[in-house]
């Protein structure tokens, strides 16, 4: 039996770019050719990015995505491809629309240039971060196609995770191998989910499976890749990158593979695919979004640091502005410790006081107590936003996830800016990702980003004398064990006592968290790391009285 070398093709799309995504897609294919492959699978959507949310609503969309896919059939004529099947996502027109929906998620196979058959997902994620039964039209019918003696079918992302429909279908199909689409977010811990999923897959439908991630970051999503290949047994024979866009090739006789030319990497640290992640979803949005640099707030606290830190190891230091707005309750050491991070990433610094600006406002509007307090950030977020106008910068903010959960923050101040690198980062893991991306230089044998003393000091906002955190806020050891309770596990108010928390610190807690609700609707998007982010992962009323 002839092999077949397959190259699974982890690429970067960019939604609504579907010209860029369509020379990206051949120009993968041209690479994939040279290194001997005869089959190429791509990831979930790559012709049209992913996910695309209403913009599946248009028919102009669908027509630009559908005529790409003519155009790439009509490309792979040529003689130098024949004997290649491409895998290609894409939406699709459904036959029928579904109210709001007139489209499928869809598959084309196309071989010697010929489309041999579509498929359409099957099984519409309506969950977390997904919206698709409200975007797509489901599909029906499994695709099972024949390529050099082997008999392959099709499936999208979501079909895998679900019992019945395709996934039922593959042994009876006789299926050899499976060649899975994936559109599949990262999350803390998500990695090894997937691949337990597969090699369940694998072995309970006695075939090979080859699961095709996408890679990049998308608003608020980033998709870590991290693409692998088991054969019928379940064994893992070869596996991508994490984090870049990467062709693997996996030589296939039959569903029981044995060898692979390539099995990368894959970290089994936390805290670096963490870092990766913050990393990939920052530097993605600024990309895709146009911008050449960022402005942030430099306090001389860990929050700040960290987000420099991630900005400088995205974009470069030469692209990071750091700005440092003392007011009159500034310490010396923060001052110190903002000037000292700037000469360690290697970034812009510069000095814009707001004492006289504070004074200008107190004096003409009276204003004391909180509402100064308050005051002092919302002059830095007009000093940031003004900076962003005036030089082009896309502004961060640098709140953390406890923060935003207890409303920690000035609304229209420090909450202020197009992107939050750390918004899905509790604050105790802040201070963990900073000691590993020191530990990290330290290992590489260079000088370590975050000053010391910003992780090892009291945080404070410094917005009145001797402030600390902890005047307004439980121990954060205390607090962020607190709300991954009621937060990321949602459990309710009696719940989260029974788990030992004092009932008095539970009600102030999730009072705090559900008052601060209009705040987080306002607040700018920060990538994704775990299962339930502040956004589209929880979606609860602003006007709520249940507790």
């Amino acid at each position: 039996m002839p092999s077949i070398r397959l190259a699974m093709a982890q690429t970067n799309p960019i939604v609504g770019d579907i010209s860029g995504n369509l020379a990206q897609t051949i120009e993968t294919i041209d690479a994939a050719l040279e290194n001997g492959a005869n089959l190429v699978l791509f990831g979930e959507m790559n012709l049209a990015g992913y996910p695309i949310e209403d913009l599946a609503a248009r028919a102009s969309f669908i027509d630009a995505a559908e005529s790409a896919v003519h155009t790439l059939a009509e490309r792979l004529r040529a003689p130098r491809y024949q004997g290649l099947a491409v895998v290609v996502g894409h939406p699709a027109k459904a036959a029928r629309a579904n109210g709001w929906s007139i489209a499928h998620n869809a598959a084309t196979v196309i071989i010697d240039g010929v489309v041999v058959g579509q498929y359409a997902k099957h099984h519409l994620p309506n969950y977390s971060v997904f919206d698709e039964f409200r975007n797509f039209v489901p599909g029906e019918q499994l695709l099972t196609f024949e390529f050099k003696g082997l008999k392959f079918s099709t499936l999208i992302c979501e079909d895998i995770w679900q019992k019945g429909g395709p996934v039922a279908q593959l042994k009876t199909a006789n299926t050899d191998v499976a060649l899975i689409l994936n559109g599949s977010p990262f999350e803390v811990t998500k990695t090894d989910t997937r691949l337990k999923l597969v090699q369940d897959l694998a072995t309970e439908s006695s075939c090979a499976v080859a699961y095709v991630n996408l890679v990049g970051g998308q608003d608020d999503l980033v998709f870590d890749g991290n693409s692998f290949f088991v054969n019928s047994l379940g064994d893992l024979v070869a596996r991508s990158s994490q984090f870049t866009s990467d062709i693997t090739y996996v030589d296939i006789q039959s569903k029981v593979v044995q060898s692979s030319v390539s099995a990368k990497k894959v970290s089994s640290d936390p805290l670096s695919e963490i870092w990766s992640a913050l990393v990939l979803g920052l530097k993605d949005y600024v990309r895709k979004n146009g911008f050449k640099s960022v402005v942030l707030g430099l306090s001389g606290g860990i929050d700040s640091a960290v987000c420099a830190s991630l900005a400088a190891d995205a974009i470069g230091a030469e692209n990071v502005f750091g700005v440092s707005m003392p007011s009159k309750y500034s310490s010396e050491h923060s001052k110190g410790d903002a000037e000292d991070l700037a000469e360690r990433i290697g970034c812009h610094y510069r000095t814009e006081p707001i004492e006289g600006m504070v004074e200008a406002f107190e004096g003409q509007l009276a204003l004391d107590g909180l509402a100064s307090e308050n005051l002092q950030a919302r002059m830095r977020g007009v000093i940031l936003m003004a900076l962003s106008n005036a030089e082009g910068h896309l502004t961060l903010t640098t709140g953390n996830k406890t923060e935003l959960a207890v409303g920690y923050s000035t609304i229209y101040g420090d909450s202020v800016g197009g992107f939050a690198p750390i918004k899905d980062v509790e604050k105790t893991l802040v201070w963990r990702l900073a000691e590993w991306r020191n530990a990290h230089a330290l290992d590489l044998g260079l000088t370590p980003p975050i000053p010391q003393n910003s992780i090892s000091k009291p945080p404070s906002a410094e917005l009145r004398p001797d402030q600390v955190d902890q005047d307004s806020l439980p121990e954060y050891d205390l607090l962020d064990a607190l709300l991954d309770a009621y937060v990321e596990r949602r459990l309710g108010r009696d719940e989260v006592i029974a788990e030992g928390f004092d009932a008095p610190v539970v009600d102030r807690i999730i009072g705090l968290v559900d008052r601060a609700e209009w705040k987080r609707r306002q607040g700018a998007i920060g990538p994704k790391i775990t299962g339930m982010a502040f956004g589209r992962d929880r979606r609860l009323p602003i006007t709520n009285k249940f507790r």
